[in-house]
This record gives structure tokens, sequence and C-alpha cells, in this order.
């Protein structure tokens, strides 16, 4: 099954190298594909989102040749001031701009929602196994420095009967702005006051201690190499990179793997009390079964952009990525977004000017 996953990945990626191989040129403003002539689009941001934004822009130029879109998996703080800076035509980002950044932007930005992941906490653990359990308040913990060794008291209870080393614990942060960091420390936050008040919640954050690896890969790449290690990716990270993640105890009290069925529980009391803009966190929702670091993640188009063409052409994809392209998510390690997300954002996207 995971061979399966990664082989599909692998091609997704391919798929799109290819696709990107022409750069970034792109075409006079007002062009359309009934002109027979090629639109490219260009996008940056959250690496969060990078596995299933490449099958999905593959997938659309099949059926659309005329439409090349084009991403950079920068990180989402990088996305977000590129898009503020229209650098790029779209951003994306896995923590939703604050009023202060959306202020800087020169015009209204929508955020839409695209997928539900879950961000896991990645381990190598001599003789831990593939199914340590952790709380929040131990991974916060760990991530102020209070936490040093494996077989830490506060660990060694929640893992009766695991033979944990004496070894010291590394922690593996990400160096540069991140949604997946927002994710992360937005949940460490909600179950631990000292978290908040010492590190807060950011897309960048002044880590007490660690070393940092840049976007989910350098992460991925840095645990894989450092025994003793700990930290924070995307779920399809983990399985591609073989990487086991930790149970995390819920607000319910149930340790949960990370999978698309626990992240969708996430979602469901967020979906009835979503904001007009989208703008909401589902970190430590409560409900049985529920994934406690899950999160929306989304992408940011201008409202009254200048390039209509090519807004027409990423509104019709938008709305491909909202239907047909959701059947891709679970097989990518995602959860599809709830119907009634849908059917939200679908009447959000006629607030985009596309003529």
């Amino acid at each position: 099954m995971l061979k399966s996953r990664f082989a599909l990945l692998a091609l997704t990626l391919a798929a799109l190298t290819i696709s990107a191989c022409g750069g970034n040129t792109t075409p006079p403003s007002g062009e359309t594909a009934a002109t027979g002539q090629r639109i490219e689009i260009t996008g940056a941001g959250a690496t969060f989102p990078n596995p299933i934004y490449s099958k999905w822009f593959s997938e659309y130029n099949k059926i659309h040749p005329e439409i090349a879109i084009n991403y950079q998996s920068i990180g989402s703080g990088g996305g977000i001031r590129q898009v503020i800076a229209e650098t790029v035509f779209f951003g994306a980002t896995d923590g939703p701009m604050t009023d202060e950044q959306l202020k800087m932007a020169p015009g209204p930005i929508v955020h839409l929602p695209t997928v539900l992941g879950a961000v896991v906490p990645v381990y190598n653990v001599a003789g831990a196994g593939a199914d340590l359990k952790l709380s929040g308040a131990v991974i916060a913990d760990i991530y102020l420095g209070k936490v040093k060794k494996w077989n830490d008291p506060a660990i060694a209870k929640l893992n009766p009967g695991v033979k944990l080393p004496p070894s010291d614990v590394t922690v593996v942060h990400r160096s540069d702005g991140s949604g997946t960091t927002f994710i992360f420390v937005d949940y460490l936050a909600k179950v631990s006051p000292e978290f908040k008040s010492k590190v807060g919640v950011n897309t960048s954050v002044m880590w007490p201690v660690g070393v940092g690896g840049k976007g989910n890969e350098g992460v991925a790449g840095l645990v894989s190499q450092m025994p003793g290690s700990i930290g924070y990716v995307e779920l399809i990270y983990a399985l591609q990179n073989k990487l086991p993640f930790a149970a995390v105890q819920n607000a319910n009290g149930e340790f949960i793997k990370a999978s698309p069925e626990a992240v969708t529980k996430a979602a469901a009391a967020a979906t009835a009390n979503m904001p007009a803009d989208f703008r909401v966190s589902i970190t430590n929702a409560e409900g049985e079964g529920v994934y406690p670091i899950s999160s929306f993640t989304w992408m940011l188009l201008y409202e009254m952009p200048k390039d209509t063409a090519r807004s027409k052409a990423m509104v019709d994809f938008m709305s491909w990525a909202l239907t047909d392209g959701q059947k891709f998510a679970t097989e990518l390690g995602y959860a599809p977004l709830p119907a009634p997300v849908v059917t939200l954002e679908t009447a959000a996207l006629k607030k985009i000017k596309v003529s």
C-alpha cells in the first residue's frame, strides 16, 4: 500500500517537473484558452500540501493542456510574502493570513480551503518501535527543552512496557516560515500555557532548543539521519520517508494515530461554525477518534486581480479541485473537504473577478 502511494507521489512530482520546465514566462495579460495560447500561472507557498497540489496541477493539465500551473514549494511564510508582493498569481498557506498581513496586500484576498491534513511527530529512536504515544503536554515540554532524555518519566509513563533508551532527545524544527509550524504550535499553545507564553503561535517562532530544517522535506531528512531525534511534518512526508510517527492524545484522552479518517472527524465541528472568510483553527478539536494536530490548508487568490484571464483559469481550476480533485486526497494522506465547506467555497469563488 505504502509502496504504491510512494510510486504515485514520485510519478506526480515528475509530471509537475516536466510541466514546469518551460519556466515562469507568461503570456500577455488578457490571453485566454480560446485564443489557443498557453496560459501559465505561477504560485508559491506551503510545503504541507505540495504532494496533492503537484497531483492536481498534473491531472488538470491533462484535461486542459492549455493551462499550466507551476508551484514553488517554499513554505507558507514565503507564499504569503510573495502573494502580497504580487510576484506570484496565487499563494498557499497552512496558517491563515493575519489581519495585519491582509492589510499589507494591495487588494482583498480570498482564503480557499483545499484539503485537510495532519501534522505528525516523527522520531528516530532505537528500540522505541512504531507505536510511541505522546501527549500534547509532553511534546510541548520536549520542544521547551524540559524533557531531555527519551527515558524521561513523562514519556515512560505514557508508554508502559516500551524499552526507551537513556539517549538525549534531539529536537528538530522548521528553519523557514511555515504553516506546518503554525499548525504544530497552535496545537501546543492550546494544551500548554507555558508553551503559549514562551513560544507563542506564528508561522515562525523563536524555538528554545533544537536544529532547523527547511521545509517538510528538510525536517524529515534530518530526523531520518539523526538517531534520538524528534520532528514534526505533514503525514505524507512521514509515510514517504518511512518514519515512525507517534499517536497523540486528543481532547477526549484517546491516543490517536493520524489518518484521513481521524482528520475528517476533526473538521466536523468546524464545518458547522465556519467563518465567512474560512480562517479557522481545528487543532485540539473535541470528539471521539479525532486526531488533534489537524488543519485545513488554503490557497490565496486576489478578489480583484489585474489579470482576469489567469483569474478565470484559476477559478475554473479551483472549481475542479473542490469537486473532482478531492478524490485524490485520501491516497496521498490527506482528508477531503466536507461537502458543506465545498458548497460555501463554491459561493465564495463567485466573488473573484474573472472578466
